[in-house]
């Protein structure tokens, strides 16, 4: 078998690019994996190189039908690109997961999007674009993860609420929390029984903003009917 005859000039660049998008789509997928994130080194590399095959196909996969057919066809390899931002869209939503008010999986989601990007860059021939992008991705997931704490208050709070199931739900013990401008961070509920009530648990995690008293959502939490025992912990990070 002739192989010369498609490992040519072009078809070297084509590998040199697909090969570069998977290290690169790869490298992030791997701190995805080592954070045990459901899209994690094989999602990440195969975004990468199918993003990079789809913009190598727009560059290099009509010219032949472009040379024979130049003055009725009007090409924009851009085109294609876009469609892979867009459609990469629908596989990053696939990973978020809405738990209540707490939301996971969007710096995952964020990274799939990003690798896509990545991927089209080194299918474009722009190496550096790309290799930069990568490295800021792995800096800011690597590094960047817990930056959000400088902008939080210096006290967390956890509030453990028991109500009676018939005759409260969480979403009027949200409304509490939000009229008091309490940013509500992680929620978690249990099911319990006490002398013949079925009660629910909610374990409610939150920031109170700056002099915020505590008694006050305590007072108004306690004016509730529904509410059977409540208790708020505080502590300073």
């Amino acid at each position: 078998m002739d192989m010369g005859g498609w490992l040519n000039e072009e078809s070297s660049i084509i590998l040199t690019r697909i090969l570069l998008a998977a290290f690169l789509a790869g490298l992030v997928g791997i701190e995805r994996e080592y954070k045990r994130h459901p899209a994690g080194f094989r999602t990440h590399l195969l975004v990468g190189i199918g993003a990079c095959l789809a913009m190598v196909m727009a560059l290099f996969g009509f010219q032949g039908y472009l040379e024979n057919n130049s003055e009725y066809v009007r090409y924009d390899p851009s085109r294609l690109a876009s469609y892979v931002i867009s459609g990469v869209g629908f596989l990053g939503a696939g990973t978020i997961i809405v738990q209540g008010v707490s939301i996971k999986g969007l710096t995952t989601a964020a990274s799939i999007w990003v690798v896509a990007a990545i991927g089209l860059a080194a299918g474009a021939g722009m190496y550096f674009p790309a290799v930069f992008t990568t490295i800021i991705v792995l800096l800011s997931l690597f590094f960047l993860n817990n930056v959000d704490r400088l902008f939080k208050s210096s006290q967390s709070e956890k509030a453990v609420i028991s109500i009676e199931k018939s005759r409260m739900s969480l979403s009027s013990i949200l409304d509490v929390f939000e009229s008091h401008g309490l940013r509500i961070e992680k929620v978690r509920g249990s099911v319990a029984q006490e002398e013949g009530r079925e009660l629910v648990v909610y374990v409610i995690h939150f920031n109170p903003p700056p002099h915020f008293q505590t008694s006050t959502i305590y007072d108004h939490l306690l004016h509730h009917d529904g509410v059977v025992q409540l208790e708020i912990e505080i502590s300073g990070d």
